[in-house]
């Protein structure tokens, strides 16, 4: 099962989404306002993967953290329970084996912990691994001022005491249907996640999308809802991985190399990972996340030439 749950919204500046690219080049391929603000969204993944593990990829701002960031400036709107969304899959909080972060910037991480009824900030998933790159926990523990304002203070403390969080150094494998690797680019320790699920059949309409007006919520699922609770089977035996590049490609309309958001702050670095990324996307017919694009969640891609084209929007 692959599901992708919109968290919430929020706007950015287009400029800033598209850095030193002329608009002129950019404008047709996401939309912005009279203000040139984008709308972004927040799509958590959740997979049950082909080895059992329920895993929550990068489960948002978190209502309860809002006061905490520049929320004011950022508007954020249609803010969503990821708890309560879970529940609508037939998944709990506690049945939750892993939460990636693939970076610590607050729009990714924040729902990873809340308040609990004494008012003290508690992990949402008390029996998951977090997984993040060290050089990101550094990062967050000592930042660049650039960077200093897109931390969210005490999300790491709360899950580190709590014995939750499991940093890592370099690429790694921690199952059979899960690979972290690391990037450097947009901040220092960016995790791009690999995950495998199994493909369903080309003749099973298992990959679907639902659209919800007016802020266009999407939702991705692989698999029979009702087969993946109640039978340990696959639709198919052939296996399909699933990428979260997490702000490496934030959009599907930064599948053009060139495209590096203002944000990035090594942006050499962006623009090599993320080629590096869509290579492996195009070659094996791999899901691509986006995980701020509120118009295009997720895609396959295919290489053209040189360049890299949408080859199935949402559904596959």
């Amino acid at each position: 099962m692959f599901k992708l749950i919109t968290t919430g919204y929020f706007y950015a500046d287009g400029g800033a989404m598209f850095g030193a690219i002329p608009k002129v080049t950019w404008r047709r391929s996401y939309p912005v306002n009279e203000r040139n603000l984008c709308v972004l969204a927040m799509h958590a993944g959740i997979i049950k993967t082909n080895d059992g593990h329920i895993v929550v990829v990068d489960p948002g701002i978190g209502q309860d953290r809002l006061k905490d960031t520049p929320a004011i400036y950022y508007q954020f709107h249609d803010t969503t329970d990821i708890c309560a969304a879970l529940r609508q899959t037939g998944i709990i909080p506690e049945d939750v084996t892993d939460v990636i972060f693939t970076h610590l910037h607050f729009d990714h991480c924040g729902a990873a912990v809340r308040k609990n009824a004494n008012n003290v900030l508690e992990p949402v998933f008390p029996n998951a691994v977090h997984w993040v790159s060290r050089a990101q926990y550094e990062c967050e523990r000592k930042p660049h001022p650039l960077e200093k304002e897109s931390f969210l203070p005490g999300n790491t403390e709360i899950l580190e005491k709590a014995g939750l969080l499991r940093l890592i150094e370099a690429t790694t494998e921690p199952f059979d249907s899960l690979r972290i690797q690391l990037y450097d680019g947009h901040t220092l320790g960016q995790i791009a996640a690999f995950v495998k699920i199994y493909k369903p059949p080309s003749d099973s309409p298992h990959l679907s999308c639902t659209v919800d007006t007016p802020f266009f919520k999407q939702a991705c699922t692989s698999g029979s809802e009702q087969a993946a609770t109640s039978r340990n089977t696959a639709p198919n035996d052939e296996e399909l991985t699933v990428i979260f590049p997490g702000d490496i490609i934030p959009l599907a309309s930064h599948i053009v190399p060139e495209r590096i958001s203002a944000y990035d702050l090594y942006p050499t670095l962006s623009y090599n990972g993320k080629v590096e990324i869509l290579e492996k996307a195009a070659s094996n017919g791999a899901v691509l996340v986006y995980y701020h694009d509120t118009y295009t969640p997720c895609s396959t891609i295919k290489k053209v030439g040189s360049s890299y084209k949408i080859s199935k929007k949402n559904g596959f």
